[in-house]
């Protein structure tokens, strides 16, 4: 598709990764400004310096993802979410595999969506496993980041689900080729942003127009940049608003969409058996046209249990041929950083892993991130202290979301850093 936009003049710049929000003196956003790159951990000019650029426009979208780093900004600081459906995002973490498998268990075109184990009662999540073309398959497992049990270990999870007697039969004998992750937006209608700030909009799954019981969200994401742009043409030519792309948007069929599907996901606040009857009402008795609309529980965070709550989970040890280990799976995800350059991982208070996280929820940065770019190791005084190996991050934005006092903030790194997943 980027071959297909430097065709019609659209300059497409790989590589590079945008970190600052740019202003002019009205406060009024005039484009975006790159990272420097060739920065060593310690802060001086490596021999590969060279300065980041300011990328400036009358009209700045993004479009940039689940948890945007520049799009989160902009959120928070203009207030969009409160003028736009008011509640907090809530989050998924999706874990996938793409196989090869062998050539009598393919069906090309087969979907199979699956909702509840291995997760436990109180835990929203289901898989996805899609048949793809030359014999490949994908499948994945998808959690809730507001899940309660500080022991909980999403990659676990998932190489636990894969043991099932009907998905291991499918996967016997075939070979992982790639492994990948990422977080999810499943605010759904109730956490849409106001998209529009002064000199732009955001667009697609930075503004959350995921479909959550259908785990699809790139049919809203492209007909959302349709709307932008087509409200960016009447503003820059004929001197309109750009809260046309507002209006417009609440007249799509995005907005009918996403309301229709509104509470499956708040309905499993109350647990699994309560939120399947809840979603059985909304599609065959309501269809979507339910007289009320379900609220989402405390933001992801702060739904994390002590751990003195919980008893720790005794996950199986990996079998090497349908379950894998970390080191592994990071291996199939071609993940590559600069390892001489300033972490882009960092701690808002270095003292909250060992003061807070460890002590009273067992240290879950050590578990909910499905790369173990977090771990405890012994220090010098006998003992623990978190580790940060940014070199294996995902990009996935799971820690930036789950870590229970929001001590983690995911930056961008150098440009053409982390993983390197290839089309099939």
């Amino acid at each position: 598709m980027a071959l297909k936009a430097e065709e019609l003049g659209v300059e497409v710049y790989p590589g590079f990764a945008a970190s600052e929000i740019l202003y002019d003196e009205n406060q009024i956003v005039t484009g975006v400004a790159t990272n420097d790159v060739g920065i060593a951990k310690d802060g001086s000019k490596r021999e590969t310096f060279q300065p980041g650029v300011e990328l400036r426009g009358r009209m700045t979208l993004l479009a940039e993802g689940c948890r945007g780093s520049l799009s989160e900004k902009i959120i928070r600081n203009h207030k969009l979410r409160e003028s736009g459906q008011g509640q907090h995002q809530t989050y998924a973490l999706g874990i996938k595999e793409v196989w090869e498998i062998e050539e009598g268990k393919h069906k090309p075109g087969s979907v199979v969506h699956t909702v509840g184990w291995p997760l436990d009662s109180k835990t929203y999540g289901g898989s996805f496993i899609y048949h793809l073309d030359n014999r490949q398959l994908a499948i994945g497992l998808v959690v809730a980041l507001n899940y309660r049990n500080p022991f909980m270990s999403p990659y676990d999870e998932f190489q636990k689900f894969k043991q099932h007697p009907a998905v291991r039969k499918i996967l016997e004998g075939g070979t992982v080729l790639q492994y990948g992750a990422r977080t999810l937006n499943e605010g759904g209608f109730q956490s849409i942003p106001n998209p529009v700030f002064p000199g732009g909009a955001i667009i697609g799954c930075s503004a959350g127009f995921l479909n959550v019981p259908k785990i699809k969200g790139t049919h809203t994401a492209m007909k959302s940049g349709m709307l932008a742009a087509e409200a960016t043409f009447k503003a820059l030519v004929e001197g309109s608003s750009m809260e046309l792309y507002w209006e417009n948007l609440k007249k799509s069929w995005i907005w009918e969409e996403l309301y229709r599907a509104r509470n499956y996901r708040p309905a499993f606040e109350y647990g699994f058996i309560p939120g399947m009857a809840l979603s059985a009402m909304e599609r065959y008795i309501f269809k979507g046209k339910s007289p009320f609309t379900l609220k989402h529980g405390r933001p992801d965070h702060e739904a994390t249990d002590m751990a003195s709550l919980h008893s720790p989970i005794q996950y199986p040890k990996p079998d090497g041929q349908i379950s894998f280990d970390v080191p592994t799976s990071l291996y199939r995800s071609s993940t590559n950083h600069e390892h001489d350059q300033p972490p882009h991982l960092r701690l808002r208070d270095p003292t909250v892993p060992e003061r807070v996280n460890l002590p009273l929820y067992a240290g879950p940065e050590s578990r909910y991130c499905p790369a173990r770019v977090y771990e405890y190791v012994s220090d010098e005084k006998g003992g623990q202290k978190l580790h940060i190996n940014a070199q294996n991050c995902l990009h996935c934005k799971a820690c930036d979301i789950k870590d229970p006092k929001q001590n983690i903030e995911w930056t961008v790194p150098e440009g053409g850093g982390g993983p390197g997943y290839t089309v099939m």
